[in-house]
């Protein structure tokens, strides 16, 4: 059997004319020859019935110190539903479909709830529904640990269990569909003429999204790269053709060679973050203190981002909501700060830029051309990140949109 796993987000089924829609992208890949496995997200958005985020309030309000492992089970049950309604349409269009729960469907994790990892999939149960000519509807963003408990995969686990499935099943394709047309130069809502890539790497699609793309989950894109399974990103509203994601040696193989015709991939944005800069001692001492600010601060669960360490000083941005904790933390071991809320990071990614000259260049060009002060800066083979204050955002993201698409 040739699979292709088939991934739909709550977006795309909160309506029953919407689920048709995904019905209909789901049978046209069964009439073409292949096998679908379906992955679905729960309904809707916050304030839709079914979404993980109103079940959630819906008992937050009340018990707010409900355990944790409760609370897996209860977001589990958005997949569930939004599983059992995907099911029962496809039977209403005349092709037999099962739903099975992440556990069913074989996926078995570690015992961290609300954040587990898959550690293996066994998909002879999928299998054996396909052979029996059934279409298989799995719950996303969930799993179950070797001794029975339900546990949930995080943010963007449904783009997880698909990427696992496809790998499990040796998949022709993952398909992620979103309501976007495919992986965007920019964010379209900044960006009016953003538009689709039609071709990225997996090290693009992943460094993209650590960068606030909010198309696809990069632990997903880790999954299928170690097996090479190529994955589509598709507008479930359109027929178009989406973002194929690969690898850069099966990209050089067509006739598009993205490292060569571009230099940046695309622009993407991370708002509400503040900086935090540490003086420290620069002599043996100041080592001393650089390993117990570190070390302090992850202790206390903090996670740091944009880290530059130069001799005598430290500086690091944490998200706007663990402001008040970090500074905390930092007089309790002994250290002063100069602190800057209200940052956002913008980055340039494209595996394009390695080794050419004159990119940190055209950055300064274009956020100089409009007055925006960089804050911090730092870089890798493939990304180029700007520290800018949260105001300046959209207006960075314009402007190098503009200096690299010209």
């Amino acid at each position: 059997m040739r699979f292709i796993v088939q991934k739909f987000g709550g977006t795309s089924l909160v309506t029953g004319e919407l689920r048709e829609q995904v019905a209909n992208k789901v049978i046209a890949v069964k009439e073409e020859g292949h096998t679908p496995v379906v992955v679905v997200s729960a309904m809707g958005r916050l304030g839709d019935p079914f979404a993980t985020d109103t079940l959630i309030n819906s008992i937050r309000d009340e018990y707010k110190d409900t355990e944790i492992r409760e609370m897996d089970l209860l977001m589990s049950c958005g997949e569930i539903i939004a599983g059992v309604m995907m099911a029962a349409t496809l039977q209403k269009k005349g092709h037999a479909a099962v739903c099975l729960t992440g556990a069913q469907a074989g996926i078995l994790t570690d015992g961290a709830f609300s954040d587990a990892r898959i550690m293996k999939v066994k998909p002879d149960r999928i299998i054996k529904h396909a052979k029996e000519g059934k279409i298989v509807v799995v719950t996303g963003f969930q799993g179950m640990t070797e001794d029975g408990e339900v546990t949930t995969l995080g943010r963007g686990g449904s783009d997880t269990t698909a990427a696992a499935l496809g790998v499990a099943l040796d998949a022709t394709y993952v398909d992620i569909y979103t309501d976007v047309e495919g992986i965007m130069t920019a964010d379209p809502r900044i960006v009016e003429e953003a538009r689709p890539r039609e071709v990225v790497t997996y090290d693009e699609i992943c460094q993209l999204a650590h960068e606030g793309a909010k198309v696809v989950h990069p632990r997903a894109v880790e999954i299928v790269m170690q097996k090479n399974i190529p994955m589509r990103v598709k507008c479930t509203f359109t027929d178009g053709p989406g973002t194929l994601v690969t690898s850069t040696g099966e990209v050089n193989k067509g006739t598009i060679d993205i490292t060569r015709d571009r230099t940046i991939t695309g622009i993407t944005q991370i708002p509400n973050l503040t900086q935090f800069k540490v003086p420290v001692d620069e002599n043996e001492e100041g080592l001393r203190q650089k390993r117990r600010l570190f070390k302090g601060l992850a202790l206390a669960g903090i996670s740091l981002d944009f880290i530059n360490v130069y001799p005598g000083m430290v500086v690091f941005t944490v998200k706007d909501e663990a402001r008040q904790k970090t500074a905390q933390v930092l007089e309790n071991t002994g250290f002063t700060a100069d602190v800057t809320p209200g940052c956002a990071k913008v980055a340039a990614v494209g595996a394009g830029m390695t080794g050419v000259p004159g990119v940190m260049a055209s950055i300064v060009e274009a956020l100089t051309r409009e007055d925006i002060q960089i804050l911090q800066s730092s870089d890798s083979y493939t990304t180029i990140w700007a520290l800018v204050r949260r105001e300046d955002m959209e207006k960075a993201v314009r402007a190098l949109y503009r200096q690299f698409s010209s």
